[in-house]
């Protein structure tokens, strides 16, 4: 659940698409960190949740291939988060999942244009 969903929708809407990209890149790189090193399930959840709100939010302003994209990712975070509180029960699965939220992440940013 994540608080002041509709003040974080606000914030997030009034930057610049490439700013968007970039804020979703680091909450995946948050993902991925946490995945990997975080003992406090709760936070991955929140993280997960976040991104999920963040692609939708992004999306609706990118190319449709972008969209595309992103739309994909979205499933892929949705699959994770739904599985979340079995899968942080294992070390492969943490680490895979801060793997992949690594790529999404460097893949954001990619299409962020920021660098």
């Amino acid at each position: 659940m994540i608080p002041n969903k509709e003040k974080m929708r606000e914030r997030f809407l009034r930057d610049s698409l490439p700013r968007r990209l970039g804020g979703l890149a680091a909450t995946l790189g948050r993902i991925s960190s946490s995945a990997r090193n975080s003992t406090n399930m709760t936070i991955v959840q929140n993280l997960l949740e976040e991104a999920k709100y963040l692609i939708e939010w992004a999306a609706a302003d990118a190319e449709p291939e972008t969209a595309a994209e992103l739309v994909s990712m979205q499933i892929l975070i949705t699959l994770w988060a739904k599985t979340w509180e079995a899968a942080n029960q294992n070390k492969t699965q943490r680490t895979l999942l801060s793997v992949q939220a690594k790529q999404w992440s460097d893949r954001a940013l990619d299409l962020s244009g920021l660098l």
